[in-house]
């Protein structure tokens, strides 16, 4: 363990923005969700109609989780559900960015051949990620005391979110030592996460299913925050978190550094004529990214559409449920308006990809990958043209997909799937303007200031909380408007008006060659 704590005060100088700005995020919503439901359902008569109602929707389970009783502390722990996903993955990521993309760059033998203790570097990750959990838990039990909610609640839900981040902490751990690469780590890594879900989703579909026990995220949702806690279930989350780092340490001082446990499989002596192409290169490094995306936002497009019915019931009996859809969707008949404000959501899920595409040529500098194929007749704007073509047509097809899911699934269930399907999908991609916004805001960043690229996912995080929470909580107009979904026309709410998606392309356009004349004139790599 020698050197663990100068490894820990490394991981933190590196992360001293991205750490805080995930943590002070997650920990917000909790807190901003008790504070809207309160508003919503302001008596136990309405938070109760609300629960028999929308809350019990087997399409609102499926994406949020099991829901334990009527109280506002327990609509808030249902109502947070997805969180405990986002948990889980950052400490998955976290993990492994301080693990194994170490040792893939090489900077971890270079700090190898100093005072350093094998699983020293092992040791801080986990150290650095479980502190951050821990301290998330914290922040969510003191701002839902804020909310005068119950105090065992608080903490066992504060709990909840330390233990979820625990145990796929330790999922980072244990992958990080069975490939060489980073990206295969992250690929293990983040199909366990998969896994848990589908594993949560099919055991809280029908009563009497005990699948939701084989995953850490159906276990931390069935503590049963301000709901009777079971507090013995939170054995199982430390069991569990036990149980994987006797697993990854073993694994690490078996295997040797910059290697991992399972055979890699070398590739052709010669590459297949289809990479011949910068383009060709680009779509084989994305096209995996491209097919799970896709596929993650055809299944929510399916789960919104299906929730048309019950989000129109739920407007029905309340007012706010009603004016709040007025803001979100635009003034017009709730069906309209949901579904404008729904799409909007699909579009910050595909808003992921573009940035996530776009950072892609930040990945591939880092790693020194992209200096080699600079180094042939490849042009530096058409290996970065290539690249950012995915960060553009990659959330169209998103946003497509998802609108036909969606088209499909409300048009089935109204008996009109060819009026509702152009509907719904041209609802989807009017929303594409924006998207291309955060694109080429990370394209930019890359070309003119590359170690702040990952600031982009900071400006994703903002539109989240401007768009969607700060129309709940009834915002100024001008904090709305800084984010570009506010200037999207709510379709099918509102007619189409061409000018500020025409302003949105031109921001867009000016941030992508703002980029490309920055990348064009920077020395390469900057690390």
């Amino acid at each position: 363990m020698t050197g663990t704590g100068k490894l820990v005060r490394l991981a933190l100088r590196r992360d001293r923005l991205l750490l805080p700005l995930w943590i002070v995020v997650l920990a917000v919503l909790p807190m901003t969700y008790a504070a809207s439901i309160a508003e919503l359902y302001p008596t136990a008569a309405d938070r109760q109609a609300y629960a028999a109602g929308s809350a019990s929707d087997p399409s609102y389970v499926a994406l949020l989780g099991p829901l334990f009783g009527s109280s506002l502390g327990a609509l808030t722990a249902q109502r947070s559900g997805m969180l405990f996903v986002i948990v889980g993955l950052i400490s998955v990521l976290t993990v492994i960015r301080h693990t194994r993309t170490e040792e893939e760059a090489g900077r971890r033998e270079l700090l190898g051949a100093a005072v350093l203790g094998r699983h020293a570097g092992l040791t801080a990750a986990l150290v650095v990620t479980c502190g951050a959990d821990l301290v998330l838990g914290l922040l969510v039990t003191l701002g839902l005391l804020g909310q005068d909610l119950p105090a065992g609640g608080a903490v066992a839900f504060g709990l909840a979110f330390a233990a979820c981040g625990w145990v796929f902490a330790m999922v980072g751990a244990v992958a990080a030592q069975l490939t060489e690469s980073a990206g295969g780590a992250r690929g293990i890594g983040l199909s366990v996460l998969g896994i848990a879900f589908v594993l949560r989703l099919a055991g809280d579909a029908g009563d009497g299913n005990v699948l939701h026990w084989l995953s850490p995220i159906g276990w931390v949702q069935h503590i049963r925050a301000f709901a009777g806690e079971r507090w013995w279930v939170l054995g199982l989350a430390a069991g569990a978190t036990a149980a994987l780092a006797a697993v990854a340490y073993p694994l690490s001082a078996r295997r040797d550094l910059g290697a991992g446990l399972l055979p890699t499989r070398p590739g052709p002596a010669a590459a297949a004529p289809t990479l011949r192409t910068p383009l060709a290169l680009a779509w084989r490094l994305h096209r995996a990214a491209l097919l799970g995306w896709a596929v993650g936002l055809a299944v929510l497009g399916v789960v919104l559409g299906g929730t048309v019915d019950y989000a129109r019931t739920a407007a029905e009996d309340s007012k706010q449920v009603s004016d709040i859809m007025d803001r979100l969707g635009g003034a017009g008949s709730f069906t309209d308006s949901y579904l404008a404000g729904v799409m909007s959501l699909v579009a910050l899920a595909a808003s992921g990809y573009a940035i996530q595409a776009a950072l892609k040529m930040r990945t591939e500098e880092a790693a020194l990958r992209s200096e080699p194929v600079l180094a042939t007749a490849v042009t530096r704007t058409s290996w970065t043209a290539s690249h950012a073509a995915f960060a553009a047509l990659g959330p169209a097809l998103g946003l497509a997909v998802a609108g036909v899911a969606a088209g499909l699934t409300y048009g089935l269930s109204v008996h009109d799937v060819a009026g509702q399907l152009p509907r719904v999908t041209g609802a989807a991609m009017v929303q594409l303007p924006a998207v291309w916004v955060l694109g080429a805001l990370a394209v930019g960043l890359f070309g003119l200031l590359p170690r702040l690229a990952p600031a982009a996912w900071a400006a994703l995080a903002a539109c989240v909380l401007l768009g969607q929470i700060g129309a709940i909580l009834q915002l100024s107009q001008w904090a709305l408007d800084v984010s570009p979904f506010t200037h999207i026309p709510k379709v099918p709410a509102a007619p189409l008006a061409v000018t500020p998606l025409a302003w949105l392309v031109a921001v867009a356009a000016a941030l992508a060659v703002a980029g490309f004349a920055g990348f064009r004139r920077r020395d390469v790599p900057v690390t």
